[in-house]
């Protein structure tokens, strides 16, 4: 497992987004990354905010949940500020 520094608050935020819009999608982590065309492992890490991901990545996983970026971003604000509240 790669060590790092543990994940920005951010990524808790984009973590939750893309696992939730995932679920709701009805998609297998492994179903995600192929039609994101990303590695099963990076999506793992990324829902699991153990991975800061690359605007590409965040983009591919977009199109893949049917979902633009700025809706995705301003999902993963909100749960970012649940989590703060």
């Amino acid at each position: 497992m790669p060590s790092g520094p543990p994940p920005s608050e951010g990524q808790r935020g984009l973590a939750r987004a893309v696992h939730e819009l995932r679920k709701k999608a009805k998609l297998p982590q492994a179903a995600l990354a192929e039609q994101a065309d990303l590695p099963p492992s990076l999506v793992a890490e990324i829902e699991s905010g153990r991975r800061d991901p690359s605007w590409g990545d965040v983009r591919r996983i977009a199109e893949a949940l049917n979902i633009s970026l700025e809706a995705l971003s301003e999902l993963a604000e909100s749960y970012q500020i649940d989590q703060e509240v």
